[in-house]
């Protein structure tokens, strides 16, 4: 797939003010600074699409943006570390829990997982509050160009390993770098595969 169009549309953080849901979405989370809004500036080949920061906790809102004119991409506040009140946090996964449950032309969460690291509780965490919840999902594992092939290797076996604790088999993952476009052909394969079944 080619992305000709990438448009922004709206940011809220309330389902109802989202677009209609009569195409299908695809939303993009992570822990905070996992790389995330480089990773959409790549897979659409904009540089300024998404809002990149060195500021964990960028992203606040759940921001729409509409691609080719026939699918949604959603940019979703991290979870983890940012710098915000207790208060905000709680708010911030209320409106992310809701989205991520209620919406109706989701039809794939993909979790990014920063790749130079280890398994991470929060990570593991949410992705099993996942399943529970029946949500379809799909691991991205960023910044691969910054370690060697074998450190990368080694660390997702580690969660291949850690999942298995509570998965059956590892569920299907992308690895991707926003610095040399890694993924991004798999990655734009694996929605334009998907779109075909809303």
């Amino acid at each position: 797939m080619k992305i000709k169009t990438a448009n922004f549309i709206i940011s809220n953080t309330d389902l109802i003010k989202c677009p209609k849901p009569n195409m299908p979405e695809y939303a993009f989370i992570g822990r905070s600074n996992v790389g995330k809004s480089s990773l959409i500036n790549m897979l659409t080949n904009r540089t300024k699409l998404a809002k990149t920061s060195g500021k964990p906790g960028k992203t606040r809102l759940i921001n729409h943006f509409l691609i080719n004119d026939k699918w949604y991409l959603v940019d979703l506040p991290g979870y983890g570390y940012a710098k915000v009140s207790k208060k905000e946090r709680s708010v911030w996964s209320g409106f992310i829990k809701e989205y991520i449950i209620s919406r109706e032309n989701l039809m794939n969460l993909f979790v990014l997982i920063d790749a130079r690291h280890e398994p991470q509780k929060n990570d593991l965490e949410f992705m099993e509050n996942l399943g529970i919840n029946e949500i379809p999902f799909v691991i991205i594992f960023t910044k691969a160009d910054k370690l060697k092939s074998k450190k990368l290797s080694d660390n997702i076996s580690a969660y291949k390993k850690a999942m298995e604790n509570t998965w059956e088999t590892m569920p299907q993952y992308f690895i991707s770098s926003a610095i040399n476009n890694t993924g991004q052909e798999e990655i734009l394969e694996f929605i334009d595969n998907t779109n075909k079944l809303f």
